[in-house]
């Protein structure tokens, strides 16, 4: 998730239907040792021999498969040492419920790292007529006109050849710009290193060929990530066989996270 704060912000908080009662117990361990040193300044350093202009990752999410479990977002902690404060996130599950009368309810306990209680659970909520419920995964959405880059002053957050904005965070002042401007709220202000953070879809693990961590430790495949060069690709297969939808398209950020299957009334 991301900042904390403002997005935090949620209107509803439980509801009673069956999707909502998974708990999540642990990520396992993830088979790689830290290359690049996640969570410092040469953690996106990619290694030798890699060609970005090569690559044009996309990552995407299946609405339908998600549980709520939580291992997502525990991973993405520990393997990019991100603040276990639920308030800092580099990606984080929403809930989303819908009642009868067409209201939304949106609830995130601590970015859903531990996964999410059941609607019974929620007196607020027990009387509701639920209609609709599912769990929505956000990221940063490595946009291919991302404002964050446009309002830094320093260039401290960039775009790579392949796509992907990181943060120089030697070069970054802290300025809170590109937090500012991000209308995802994927962005958040390193309370150690005083910094912007955020998402970078693992870029020291995909420039090596493995998954971003989110990825690898999804128990039911929701997560999906792969390059859009290779038709073979499995998220090639997706984006040529299925609909896919992109949060807020209507701002022009031209978003590369994809989900299927993504209510109207969430986009």
């Amino acid at each position: 998730m991301s900042k904390g704060v403002p997005r935090r912000t949620f209107i509803g908080l439980a509801g009673r239907v069956v999707v909502g009662s998974i708990v999540i117990y642990g990520a396992p361990s993830l088979v790689m040792s830290r290359l690049g040193q996640p969570g410092t300044a040469n953690a996106d350093t990619a290694p030798p021999g890699y060609e970005p202009r090569t690559h044009e990752w996309v990552f995407i999410v299946d609405t339908t498969k998600c549980i709520g479990c939580g291992r997502c977002v525990r991973a993405c902690k520990e393997e990019n040492s991100v603040p276990m404060d639920p308030d800092f996130n580099r990606t984080w599950i929403e809930r989303y419920v819908q009642t009868s009368d067409g209201e939304w309810h949106v609830d995130s306990p601590d970015a859903g790292i531990n996964g999410f209680t059941s609607w019974e659970a929620n007196s607020e909520l027990e009387d509701l007529d639920i209609t609709k419920a599912f769990f929505l995964p956000k990221l940063c959405n490595q946009c291919e006109k991302p404002p964050c880059v446009q309002v830094c002053p320093v260039a401290a957050t960039y775009k790579t050849d392949d796509g992907v904005v990181l943060v120089d965070r030697d070069r970054c002042i802290g300025c809170r710009y590109c937090i500012q401007a991000c209308p995802y709220g994927a962005r958040y202000l390193d309370p150690h290193e005083h910094v912007a953070d955020k998402c970078t879809w693992c870029y020291h693990r995909i420039t090596r060929g493995l998954k971003p961590a989110c990825v690898e430790v999804c128990p039911v495949g929701a997560r999906k990530f792969g390059d859009l060069r290779d038709p073979e690709s499995e998220v090639s297969k997706i984006i040529d066989d299925l609909r896919t939808y992109v949060l807020k398209e209507d701002l022009g950020t031209k978003p590369r996270v994809h989900y299927t299957q993504l209510d109207e009334g969430v986009r």
